[in-house]
């Protein structure tokens, strides 16, 4: 395990938790993850922080007239959000050659996605007197996890709006924030054997239970109504309800509308229980969505603080850049994930805004460097035989440069020498891990962007327990050191490109 400053370290990270106090940083990335049920939320949330630090917001549809010395973001499909910071001597040929367009970006990329259960295109089941609420599973997640909790929804949903005899059909968000249903568990009477193997049917097993049908019937408060197709109003003695009145009338009160003015929706399932900051020195967090919203924090975090003022930008050179995806969590094919476009339109239109050589973005990617950021596994005490002896990053250890041979992360020599050389200069913590050769490796964003883009790239993560459970956890030190790290690739990484040597 590799380590940058490391020593007394320990010591250091008690000394800092011992009194219990919960940092700015760690106050801070709980509000974002309360805030955050959802990618949706998480990328609405981004785009808040990211107009009061004085991002404007541009459209994909529409041309960009990019300036340098501003600062700007766009979504896609709401649950993508790419924002960047032009340096003001990025595309001044006149100043120097050194300064024309093609000069590098310099990007962390995360994810907005995390492991849940989706409510199914037709969710009402009815079931032995009980109005349960279909789901699919999305991601891997530990789903056993997710029985006894208490449970809510949360996503986007179309709604109707008629305006002056005109009708409109916009995107909303909306998220309930009591406990409104739970996957009850089997009680041990009647499973004997359930201690020596708990294994889940997702189909049978894993369904909400939201009210029993009696006591659903005897509060009536509407008629059963159906989302038409396309947003079309359909005979409703006719029509077959797709989801249970009594949850489309509990969205209708949270949005303000009618529940035949509901479209459409995509919900997930929620746990109602809020992220905090726990242990008994009040040194972890505990959360839901760590992998991997608290990259995605850490790294957006970082981005506004280093171009909170014009005089930060003033010697750039270069773009720098935070892009959080959709759909990591199920393989990133989608018109919003890292395998999309949204990469390359982003470096193609910034480049272009400047320079009409379409040499120019040849340039600018090779002079690129990507910080894929995507939490990573920490050595777990009752576990120990799942890591190999020589790669066993923990808590409060820093971020993990993460290795693999077989280019399941995207890091090499160079570009991990990059990242621990920044870390070195800060005296940050800096931990390597390596999967057992016998053990199956995950992925990240970072081999889809580096084969895709063609740009250099290094995969890191803060370390973390429980990945995938609906409860995470991890160390608040570690989220100070992923933010100072973020911060410091920010503002030294094009001083320290310019003294590298590798394709001459």
């Amino acid at each position: 395990m590799g380590s940058v400053g490391g020593e007394g370290q320990d010591s250091q990270s008690e000394e800092i938790m011992g009194n219990g106090e919960v940092s700015v940083v760690v106050s801070d990335l709980l509000s974002f993850l309360n805030a955050s049920p959802t990618a949706f939320h998480a990328v609405d949330e981004a785009k808040k922080r990211l107009r009061n630090a004085g991002y404007e917001q541009i459209l994909e549809r529409e041309d960009w007239k990019l300036e340098a010395g501003k600062k700007y973001f766009f979504t896609r499909n709401h649950s993508t959000i790419v924002a960047f910071a032009i340096g003001k001597k990025y595309g001044f040929m006149l100043i120097s050659p050194i300064y024309a367009a093609g000069n590098g970006f310099h990007i962390i990329g995360a994810h907005t996605d995390s492991p849940c259960p989706k409510l199914k295109p037709v969710s009402k089941v009815t079931k032995g007197g009980y109005l349960e609420v279909g789901v699919q599973t999305y991601g891997g997640g530990l789903w056993y996890t997710w029985f006894d909790r208490d449970l809510t929804v949360a996503g986007r949903v179309m709604i109707r709006e008629v305006k002056g005899g005109s009708v409109s059909y916009s995107h909303r968000l909306v998220r309930i924030k009591e406990p409104i249903m739970r996957i009850p568990t089997l009680a041990i009477h009647l499973d004997r054997d359930v201690n020596d193997g708990f294994k889940v049917n997702t189909q049978n097993h894993l369904v909400p239970v939201l009210a029993t049908a009696i006591k659903a019937e005897l509060n009536k408060a509407v008629a059963e109504h159906c989302p038409g197709e396309s947003g079309s109003r359909t005979d409703k003695k006719k029509s077959t309800a797709k989801h249970h009145s009594i949850l489309l009338q509990m969205l209708a009160d949270q949005l303000g509308c009618e529940p035949d003015e509901i479209c459409d929706f995509e919900l997930q399932a929620c746990d109602t229980q809020p992220s905090i900051a726990a242990g008994a020195l009040k040194e972890f967090v505990f959360s839901g969505r760590l992998d991997n919203l608290c990259m995605s924090f850490c790294s957006l975090k970082a981005l506004i603080d280093t171009t909170s003022s014009e005089s930060n930008l003033e010697d750039e050179t270069g773009v720098q850049m935070v892009a959080l995806f959709d759909h990591e969590e199920v393989g990133s094919d989608s018109a919003q994930g890292a395998g999309s476009p949204v990469m390359l339109d982003a470096l193609s239109r910034a480049t272009n805004s400047f320079t009409s050589d379409p040499k120019m973005l040849k340039k600018a990617i090779q002079r690129s460097f990507l910080v894929s950021a995507d939490m990573a596994h920490a050595l777990h005490p009752n576990y120990m035989e799942k890591h190999e002896d020589n790669h066993q990053p923990k808590l409060h250890g820093g971020l993990i440069i993460k290795h693999n041979a077989n280019q399941r992360y995207a890091t090499n020599a160079v570009t991990s020498f990059i990242f621990r050389e920044i870390a070195a200069k800060h005296s940050l913590p800096v931990q390597d891990f390596v999967v057992r050769n016998d053990v199956p490796c995950g992925s990240t964003i970072g081999p889809i962007l580096a084969s895709g883009v063609g740009i250099r790239t290094v995969d890191v993560g803060a370390p973390q327990l429980s990945m995938h459970s609906i409860r995470e956890m991890c160390a608040a030190d570690d989220v100070e050191h992923s933010y100072e790290h973020f911060k410091a690739f920010f503002q030294d990484f094009s001083h320290l490109d310019a003294k590298i040597t590798v394709d001459v």
